[in-house]
């Protein structure tokens, strides 16, 4: 399979280390081992991290442990652990999905901008996609009534992200379950990405159900990565029926083979705390927001943004003379500030943010940020 260049991984690699001021951060500011232990009552911390540190590492079940895929399927309603399979992070899951549900020549509707994998699997697949816009034409919001029109007696799956990588956006309690309606009524399948589960905003919109939820043709990914701050875990996981958590399972053994042993363990430290993790959230979260939204105020005259309905993510339109490309190496460069081009999710003159980061860290970075902007006006 020949597949296009990956450009917002290819970038981000080329900084992401460097940097000092990464704003374009996609998850919630990481956790530390220490911070899960903390999360434990002092009673029972040392027994934790004795446990932990007596784990043989050893392989571990393919499919992940039974602990771990109870506490993810406890997430859902009316979903058991036969029904999840542990994967090496979301973006594994979405991968197994598409070769084990496409074929060539089969239709596939997928957001547009987004994370590049939801659409370009597919098209390496040599299936025909059409691309659902969620850009700025539509106010960063999900057109149902447009998808409608799209829909044709091949379309064979649905991809939707909601909350929106890279806009916010969010599809509404009702939208989603008419997207699931429409893919019922011809036959496909819906792939819900909620990569960005639990991160809810201050006023922000209502999350739909999980498409698992919605009935025997909806399939969920999910991804501790986003929402609990764990990225280097790799730890994520579908939820659908039995016959394609089987399949899937089947053709991951010729790739990862197993979910790592003491991941496997963390995370199901992790799930035991997941309301303190979430409030931890919302504090960074509203925090950042209330920042971000103040310095681009400030800067009315070349900046604007339509804020995140839920996630972390946004795009930020500015109006300078300078290709999105330049001004994010620009920054990364010469600002040491990481804020993602928009040419990596096809526009231009817009940078994406990520509202995650550690607060001081966020407010320094775009304290920078607004130097180099400056700069380039006085030129």
């Amino acid at each position: 399979m020949k597949i296009e260049p990956f450009l917002l991984e290819r970038w981000m690699t080329r900084h992401e280390t460097h940097v000092k001021y990464d704003i374009a951060e996609s998850g919630i500011l990481p956790l530390s081992a220490q911070d899960l232990l903390n999360f434990e009552p002092p009673e029972t911390r040392a027994a934790t991290l004795e446990s932990l540190l007596q784990l043989p590492l050893g392989y571990s079940e393919a499919r992940g442990t039974v602990a771990l895929r109870d506490a993810l399927a406890a997430t859902y309603t009316q979903v058991t652990a036969e029904q999840m399979l542990v994967t090496t992070g979301a973006i594994e899951a979405n991968y197994l999905l598409f070769h084990e549900l496409l074929e060539p020549g089969d239709h596939v509707i997928a957001p547009y901008p987004a994370y590049q994998q939801l659409y370009s699997v597919p098209k390496a697949i040599g299936c025909e996609v059409s691309l659902w816009s969620v850009g700025p034409e539509t106010s960063y919001q999900y057109d149902v009534d447009h998808l409608e029109t799209m829909i044709t007696p091949k379309t064979k799956l649905i991809v939707v992200n909601t909350p929106h990588n890279p806009t916010g956006a969010m599809l509404s309690p009702e939208a989603a379950a008419r997207v699931y309606a429409l893919a019922e009524r011809v036959g496909a399948w819906v792939l819900g990405d909620e990569a960005y589960r639990w991160l809810a905003v201050p006023n922000g919109a209502p999350f739909a159900r999980p498409m698992i939820e919605h009935g025997p043709r909806g399939i969920s990914v999910g991804t501790l990565s986003k929402p609990y701050g764990l990225p280097g875990l790799r730890i994520g996981w579908m939820a659908a029926p039995p016959e394609i958590i089987q399949r899937c399972w089947g053709l991951r053994d010729y790739i990862t083979l197993s979910p790592g042993k003491l991941n496997d363990a963390l995370a199901c430290l992790a799930l035991r705390h997941h309301d303190r993790i979430v409030a931890r959230n919302h504090d960074i979260i509203q925090t950042n927001l209330a920042v971000a939204q103040h310095w681009i105020d400030a800067r009315r005259d070349y900046l604007s943004w339509t804020a995140p309905r839920g996630g972390l993510l946004a795009l930020l339109k500015y109006d300078l003379p300078v290709a999105s490309l330049e001004l994010a190496d620009t920054l990364a460069l010469d600002h040491s500030v990481m804020l993602a081009p928009g040419s990596a999710f096809g526009y231009e003159h817009h940078l994406r943010l990520g509202v995650g980061q550690r607060p001081d860290i966020f407010a320094a970075g775009l304290t920078e940020a607004g130097r180099c902007f400056d700069a380039i006006r006085a030129r």
